[in-house]
Protein backbone atom coordinates (compact mmCIF):
# COMPACT_ATOMS: atom_id res chain seq x y z
CA UNK A 1 0.00 0.00 0.00
CA UNK A 2 2.85 2.38 0.90
CA UNK A 3 4.67 1.74 -2.36
CA UNK A 4 1.45 2.28 -4.32
CA UNK A 5 0.84 5.57 -2.52
CA UNK A 6 4.43 6.67 -3.16
CA UNK A 7 4.08 5.86 -6.86
CA UNK A 8 0.79 7.75 -7.14
CA UNK A 9 2.28 10.90 -5.62
CA UNK A 10 5.49 10.53 -7.63
CA UNK A 11 3.49 10.36 -10.88
CA UNK A 12 1.44 13.38 -9.84
CA UNK A 13 4.63 15.38 -9.34
CA UNK A 14 6.24 14.19 -12.55
CA UNK A 15 3.18 14.84 -14.72
CA UNK A 16 2.10 17.99 -12.86
CA UNK A 17 -1.38 16.70 -12.10
CA UNK A 18 -3.96 19.23 -10.98
CA UNK A 19 -6.15 16.58 -9.33
CA UNK A 20 -4.96 13.95 -6.85
CA UNK A 21 -7.20 11.18 -5.51
CA UNK A 22 -6.09 9.59 -2.22
CA UNK A 23 -9.48 8.29 -1.07
CA UNK A 24 -9.77 4.99 0.83
CA UNK A 25 -6.01 4.72 1.46
CA UNK A 26 -6.22 3.94 5.19
CA UNK A 27 -3.99 6.94 5.92
CA UNK A 28 -3.29 7.78 9.57
CA UNK A 29 -1.01 10.71 8.77
CA UNK A 30 -0.84 13.27 6.02
CA UNK A 31 1.57 11.83 3.39
CA UNK A 32 5.01 13.40 3.82
CA UNK A 33 5.64 12.89 0.10
CA UNK A 34 3.17 15.70 -0.58
CA UNK A 35 5.22 18.08 1.55
CA UNK A 36 8.77 17.27 0.42
CA UNK A 37 10.89 19.86 -1.39
CA UNK A 38 8.57 22.33 -3.11
CA UNK A 39 5.49 20.16 -2.62
CA UNK A 40 2.92 20.11 -5.41
CA UNK A 41 2.76 23.75 -6.43
CA UNK A 42 0.41 23.03 -9.33
CA UNK A 43 -2.11 20.83 -7.46
CA UNK A 44 -5.62 22.32 -7.37
CA UNK A 45 -7.83 19.52 -6.05
CA UNK A 46 -6.94 17.05 -3.33
CA UNK A 47 -9.34 14.24 -2.42
CA UNK A 48 -8.64 12.33 0.83
CA UNK A 49 -12.06 10.94 1.71
CA UNK A 50 -12.50 8.00 4.12
CA UNK A 51 -9.08 7.76 5.68
CA UNK A 52 -8.03 8.02 9.35
CA UNK A 53 -6.38 11.44 9.43
CA UNK A 54 -6.48 13.25 12.77
CA UNK A 55 -5.01 16.60 11.78
CA UNK A 56 -3.48 18.61 8.92
CA UNK A 57 0.12 19.84 8.58
CA UNK A 58 0.96 23.44 9.47
CA UNK A 59 2.81 23.95 6.18
CA UNK A 60 -0.09 22.77 3.99
CA UNK A 61 -0.55 26.17 2.34
CA UNK A 62 3.17 26.57 1.81
CA UNK A 63 3.51 23.22 0.01
CA UNK A 64 0.14 23.21 -1.77
CA UNK A 65 -0.44 26.95 -2.34
CA UNK A 66 -2.80 26.61 -5.31
CA UNK A 67 -5.40 24.32 -3.76
CA UNK A 68 -8.91 25.22 -4.88
CA UNK A 69 -10.75 22.21 -3.47
CA UNK A 70 -9.87 20.11 -0.40
CA UNK A 71 -12.04 17.08 0.40
CA UNK A 72 -11.49 15.46 3.81
CA UNK A 73 -14.88 13.81 4.28
CA UNK A 74 -14.99 10.89 6.75
CA UNK A 75 -11.70 11.05 8.62
CA UNK A 76 -10.95 11.46 12.35
CA UNK A 77 -9.82 15.07 12.27
CA UNK A 78 -10.15 16.68 15.69
CA UNK A 79 -8.35 19.94 14.98
CA UNK A 80 -7.36 21.94 11.93
CA UNK A 81 -4.32 24.23 12.27
CA UNK A 82 -4.50 28.01 12.20
CA UNK A 83 -2.36 27.90 9.06
CA UNK A 84 -5.46 26.72 7.14
CA UNK A 85 -6.19 30.40 6.70
CA UNK A 86 -3.20 30.73 4.37
CA UNK A 87 -4.88 28.76 1.57
CA UNK A 88 -5.67 31.96 -0.30
CA UNK A 89 -7.22 30.29 -3.38
CA UNK A 90 -9.32 27.65 -1.59
CA UNK A 91 -12.93 27.67 -2.81
CA UNK A 92 -14.30 24.40 -1.39
CA UNK A 93 -13.51 22.79 1.98
CA UNK A 94 -15.25 19.57 3.04
CA UNK A 95 -14.66 18.45 6.63
CA UNK A 96 -17.90 16.51 6.99
CA UNK A 97 -18.01 13.39 9.18
CA UNK A 98 -14.93 14.04 11.26
CA UNK A 99 -14.43 14.62 15.01
CA UNK A 100 -14.14 18.41 15.05
CA UNK A 101 -14.99 20.00 18.39
CA UNK A 102 -13.67 23.44 17.52
CA UNK A 103 -13.28 25.46 14.35
CA UNK A 104 -10.38 27.92 14.41
CA UNK A 105 -11.17 31.60 13.67
CA UNK A 106 -8.56 31.59 10.89
CA UNK A 107 -11.17 29.95 8.65
CA UNK A 108 -12.47 33.48 8.22
CA UNK A 109 -9.30 34.31 6.28
CA UNK A 110 -10.29 31.97 3.44
CA UNK A 111 -11.67 34.90 1.47
CA UNK A 112 -12.08 32.88 -1.76
CA UNK A 113 -14.13 30.15 -0.05
CA UNK A 114 -17.47 29.37 -1.67
CA UNK A 115 -18.45 26.04 -0.11
CA UNK A 116 -17.87 25.02 3.51
CA UNK A 117 -19.20 21.64 4.69
CA UNK A 118 -18.91 20.74 8.38
CA UNK A 119 -21.79 18.32 8.86
CA UNK A 120 -21.62 15.37 11.26
CA UNK A 121 -18.99 16.69 13.67
CA UNK A 122 -19.07 17.66 17.35
CA UNK A 123 -19.11 21.45 17.00
CA UNK A 124 -20.80 23.37 19.80
CA UNK A 125 -20.18 26.80 18.29
CA UNK A 126 -18.92 28.51 15.16
CA UNK A 127 -16.38 31.36 15.17
CA UNK A 128 -17.81 34.82 14.38
CA UNK A 129 -15.12 35.14 11.71
CA UNK A 130 -17.22 32.98 9.40
CA UNK A 131 -19.05 36.23 8.73
CA UNK A 132 -15.95 37.46 6.89
CA UNK A 133 -16.49 34.94 4.08
CA UNK A 134 -18.21 37.29 1.65
CA UNK A 135 -18.09 34.84 -1.27
CA UNK A 136 -19.46 31.88 0.71
CA UNK A 137 -22.40 30.31 -1.13
CA UNK A 138 -22.94 27.03 0.77
CA UNK A 139 -22.66 26.40 4.51
CA UNK A 140 -23.59 22.98 5.89
CA UNK A 141 -23.32 22.56 9.67
CA UNK A 142 -25.93 19.82 10.06
CA UNK A 143 -25.60 17.10 12.70
CA UNK A 144 -23.51 18.99 15.23
CA UNK A 145 -24.23 20.30 18.74
CA UNK A 146 -24.73 23.96 17.91
CA UNK A 147 -26.89 25.99 20.29
CA UNK A 148 -26.65 29.17 18.21
CA UNK A 149 -25.38 30.57 14.91
CA UNK A 150 -22.99 33.55 14.75
CA UNK A 151 -24.71 36.93 14.57
CA UNK A 152 -22.15 37.99 11.97
CA UNK A 153 -23.35 35.28 9.61
CA UNK A 154 -25.52 37.91 7.92
CA UNK A 155 -22.32 39.41 6.49
CA UNK A 156 -21.95 36.40 4.19
CA UNK A 157 -23.69 38.36 1.47
CA UNK A 158 -23.31 35.62 -1.17
CA UNK A 159 -24.79 32.82 0.96
CA UNK A 160 -27.41 30.81 -0.96
CA UNK A 161 -27.75 27.50 0.90
CA UNK A 162 -27.67 27.20 4.69
CA UNK A 163 -28.20 23.80 6.32
CA UNK A 164 -28.23 23.42 10.10
CA UNK A 165 -30.41 20.33 10.59
CA UNK A 166 -30.09 18.16 13.70
CA UNK A 167 -28.54 20.63 16.12
CA UNK A 168 -29.71 22.21 19.40
CA UNK A 169 -30.78 25.57 17.97
CA UNK A 170 -33.57 27.35 19.82
CA UNK A 171 -33.91 30.26 17.40
CA UNK A 172 -32.95 31.55 13.98
CA UNK A 173 -30.99 34.83 14.18
CA UNK A 174 -33.24 37.50 12.74
CA UNK A 175 -30.18 39.02 11.05
CA UNK A 176 -30.33 36.13 8.57
CA UNK A 177 -33.39 37.78 7.05
CA UNK A 178 -30.93 40.26 5.55
CA UNK A 179 -29.29 37.56 3.40
CA UNK A 180 -30.58 38.79 0.06
CA UNK A 181 -29.29 35.79 -1.96
CA UNK A 182 -30.37 33.02 0.40
CA UNK A 183 -32.52 30.57 -1.57
CA UNK A 184 -32.68 27.57 0.79
CA UNK A 185 -32.75 27.39 4.59
CA UNK A 186 -32.90 24.02 6.34
CA UNK A 187 -33.16 23.82 10.14
CA UNK A 188 -35.06 20.58 10.68
CA UNK A 189 -34.85 18.63 13.94
CA UNK A 190 -33.76 21.45 16.22
CA UNK A 191 -35.46 23.09 19.22
CA UNK A 192 -37.02 26.05 17.44
CA UNK A 193 -40.01 27.67 19.12
CA UNK A 194 -40.41 30.59 16.72
CA UNK A 195 -39.10 31.95 13.42
CA UNK A 196 -38.05 35.56 12.73
CA UNK A 197 -41.00 37.74 11.77
CA UNK A 198 -39.25 38.77 8.52
CA UNK A 199 -38.24 35.29 7.40
CA UNK A 200 -39.38 34.81 3.82
CA UNK A 201 -39.61 38.51 3.03
CA UNK A 202 -36.87 38.09 0.43
CA UNK A 203 -38.04 36.88 -2.97
CA UNK A 204 -34.91 34.77 -3.34
CA UNK A 205 -35.73 32.53 -0.37
CA UNK A 206 -37.93 29.80 -1.84
CA UNK A 207 -37.20 26.68 0.24
CA UNK A 208 -37.56 26.53 4.03
CA UNK A 209 -37.38 23.23 5.92
CA UNK A 210 -38.16 23.23 9.64
CA UNK A 211 -39.55 19.70 10.01
CA UNK A 212 -39.54 18.02 13.42
CA UNK A 213 -39.23 21.13 15.56
CA UNK A 214 -41.79 19.92 18.08
CA UNK A 215 -42.48 23.27 19.75
CA UNK A 216 -42.71 25.34 16.60
CA UNK A 217 -46.33 26.52 16.43
CA UNK A 218 -46.37 29.34 13.89
CA UNK A 219 -44.89 30.26 10.51
CA UNK A 220 -44.55 33.91 9.45
CA UNK A 221 -46.98 34.71 6.67
CA UNK A 222 -44.07 35.72 4.43
CA UNK A 223 -43.50 31.97 3.99
CA UNK A 224 -46.92 31.50 2.42
CA UNK A 225 -46.56 30.13 -1.14
CA UNK A 226 -42.92 29.15 -0.52
CA UNK A 227 -41.81 25.52 -0.55
CA UNK A 228 -42.06 24.63 3.15
CA UNK A 229 -41.22 21.49 5.09
CA UNK A 230 -42.90 21.54 8.50
CA UNK A 231 -43.96 17.95 9.16
CA UNK A 232 -43.79 16.94 12.80
CA UNK A 233 -44.05 20.49 14.15
CA UNK A 234 -46.33 21.39 17.06
CA UNK A 235 -47.30 19.16 19.97
CA UNK A 236 -50.90 20.15 20.66
CA UNK A 237 -53.46 19.43 17.93
CA UNK A 238 -55.59 22.39 16.94
CA UNK A 239 -58.39 20.28 15.61
CA UNK A 240 -60.89 21.85 13.28
CA UNK A 241 -62.23 24.52 15.65
CA UNK A 242 -63.02 27.80 13.98
CA UNK A 243 -64.91 29.50 16.80
CA UNK A 244 -63.47 32.52 18.63
CA UNK A 245 -62.32 30.51 21.62
CA UNK A 246 -60.55 27.98 19.41
CA UNK A 247 -58.91 30.76 17.40
CA UNK A 248 -57.63 32.47 20.56
CA UNK A 249 -56.18 29.23 21.86
CA UNK A 250 -54.51 28.49 18.52
CA UNK A 251 -53.10 32.02 18.36
CA UNK A 252 -51.63 31.81 21.85
CA UNK A 253 -49.93 28.53 20.86
CA UNK A 254 -48.63 30.04 17.64
CA UNK A 255 -47.07 32.92 19.61
CA UNK A 256 -45.36 30.54 22.03
CA UNK A 257 -41.66 31.36 22.28
CA UNK A 258 -41.66 34.78 20.63
CA UNK A 259 -38.32 36.57 20.98
CA UNK A 260 -37.68 38.41 24.23
CA UNK A 261 -37.63 41.78 22.42
CA UNK A 262 -41.40 41.59 21.98
CA UNK A 263 -42.71 43.51 24.97
CA UNK A 264 -46.36 43.60 23.96
CA UNK A 265 -48.73 41.51 21.85
CA UNK A 266 -51.52 43.87 20.90
CA UNK A 267 -55.04 43.21 19.63
CA UNK A 268 -57.39 44.80 17.14
CA UNK A 269 -58.92 46.86 19.94
CA UNK A 270 -55.58 48.50 20.80
CA UNK A 271 -55.52 51.61 18.64
CA UNK A 272 -52.57 53.38 20.28
CA UNK A 273 -48.98 52.25 19.85
CA UNK A 274 -46.76 52.70 22.91
CA UNK A 275 -44.52 55.75 23.16
CA UNK A 276 -41.44 53.51 23.28
CA UNK A 277 -42.42 51.90 19.99
CA UNK A 278 -43.17 55.25 18.32
CA UNK A 279 -39.79 56.60 19.43
CA UNK A 280 -37.96 53.58 18.02
CA UNK A 281 -39.78 53.83 14.70
CA UNK A 282 -38.99 57.55 14.43
CA UNK A 283 -35.30 56.95 15.17
CA UNK A 284 -35.23 54.12 12.65
CA UNK A 285 -36.64 56.34 9.89
CA UNK A 286 -34.16 59.08 10.78
CA UNK A 287 -31.11 56.80 10.70
CA UNK A 288 -32.31 55.08 7.54
CA UNK A 289 -32.63 58.41 5.73
CA UNK A 290 -29.19 59.48 6.94
CA UNK A 291 -27.63 56.27 5.65
CA UNK A 292 -29.31 56.70 2.26
CA UNK A 293 -28.40 60.41 1.98
CA UNK A 294 -25.20 60.91 4.00
CA UNK A 295 -24.30 64.20 2.28
CA UNK A 296 -27.71 65.86 2.64
CA UNK A 297 -27.22 68.72 5.13
CA UNK A 298 -30.97 69.25 5.60
CA UNK A 299 -31.12 66.20 7.89
CA UNK A 300 -30.39 66.78 11.59
CA UNK A 301 -27.05 65.45 12.90
CA UNK A 302 -27.10 61.83 14.14
CA UNK A 303 -28.10 61.32 17.74
CA UNK A 304 -25.42 59.54 19.81
CA UNK A 305 -26.86 56.22 20.93
CA UNK A 306 -25.47 53.17 22.74
CA UNK A 307 -24.31 50.30 20.54
CA UNK A 308 -27.11 48.01 21.72
CA UNK A 309 -29.72 50.48 20.51
CA UNK A 310 -27.89 51.12 17.24
CA UNK A 311 -27.83 47.38 16.58
CA UNK A 312 -31.57 47.21 17.20
CA UNK A 313 -32.20 50.11 14.82
CA UNK A 314 -30.13 48.39 12.14
CA UNK A 315 -31.97 45.08 12.56
CA UNK A 316 -35.61 45.66 13.60
CA UNK A 317 -37.52 42.82 15.18
CA UNK A 318 -39.57 42.61 12.00
CA UNK A 319 -41.55 44.54 9.42
CA UNK A 320 -45.31 44.81 9.14
CA UNK A 321 -46.67 42.16 6.78
CA UNK A 322 -49.16 44.75 5.52
CA UNK A 323 -47.25 48.02 5.09
CA UNK A 324 -43.58 47.03 5.76
CA UNK A 325 -43.29 49.46 8.71
CA UNK A 326 -40.40 48.47 11.00
CA UNK A 327 -41.44 47.03 14.38
CA UNK A 328 -39.38 46.86 17.56
CA UNK A 329 -41.31 46.04 20.76
CA UNK A 330 -44.97 45.49 19.90
CA UNK A 331 -46.72 43.30 17.33
CA UNK A 332 -50.31 42.78 16.21
CA UNK A 333 -50.68 39.08 15.27
CA UNK A 334 -53.30 37.58 12.97
CA UNK A 335 -53.72 33.81 12.71
CA UNK A 336 -54.38 31.83 9.54
CA UNK A 337 -55.01 28.17 10.51
CA UNK A 338 -53.30 25.58 8.38
CA UNK A 339 -56.56 24.06 7.21
CA UNK A 340 -57.28 27.34 5.37
CA UNK A 341 -54.06 27.22 3.36
CA UNK A 342 -52.57 25.14 0.59
CA UNK A 343 -50.40 23.21 3.04
CA UNK A 344 -53.37 21.65 4.83
CA UNK A 345 -53.44 18.55 2.64
CA UNK A 346 -49.67 18.17 2.52
CA UNK A 347 -48.49 18.32 6.12
CA UNK A 348 -51.01 16.21 7.97
CA UNK A 349 -48.63 15.50 10.84
CA UNK A 350 -48.11 19.15 11.73
CA UNK A 351 -50.15 21.58 13.80
CA UNK A 352 -48.56 24.91 12.87
CA UNK A 353 -50.41 27.90 11.48
CA UNK A 354 -49.39 30.96 9.52
CA UNK A 355 -49.18 34.14 11.60
CA UNK A 356 -49.17 37.64 10.15
CA UNK A 357 -47.46 40.31 12.25
CA UNK A 358 -48.73 43.85 11.78
CA UNK A 359 -47.66 47.23 13.15
CA UNK A 360 -51.12 48.59 14.01
CA UNK A 361 -54.74 47.63 14.44
CA UNK A 362 -55.46 49.24 11.06
CA UNK A 363 -52.98 47.01 9.23
CA UNK A 364 -54.27 44.05 11.21
CA UNK A 365 -57.83 44.61 9.96
CA UNK A 366 -56.81 45.05 6.31
CA UNK A 367 -54.19 42.29 5.98
CA UNK A 368 -55.12 39.31 3.83
CA UNK A 369 -52.88 36.28 3.40
CA UNK A 370 -53.84 35.93 -0.25
CA UNK A 371 -53.14 39.55 -1.10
Amino acid sequence: MASELHETIFMAKQERHKNLFLNYRNLNHFPVELLKDDGLQFLERLYMKRNSLTTLPDNLAQKLPNLIELYLHSNNIVLIPEAIGNLARLQSLDLSSNALQLLCPEVGRLRSLRHLRLSNNQLKSLPPEIGDLQFLETLDVSMNQLVSLPDRLHRCSSLQHLSADHNLLSHVPRHLCRLARLTQLSMAANRLTFLPLDLGGSRELQFVFVDNNLYLKGLPSYLYNKVIGCSGCGVTPHGGDTDKEGQDEALSEALFGLPAEVKAVASEADNVVTLEELAMRTLHRLYHRQRCHPTDVTFPPPIPLPKSLLDLLQFPLGHCHRCTQAMFTVIYPKLFPLQHTALAGVHRRTTVSFVAYCCSSRCLRTFNLQG
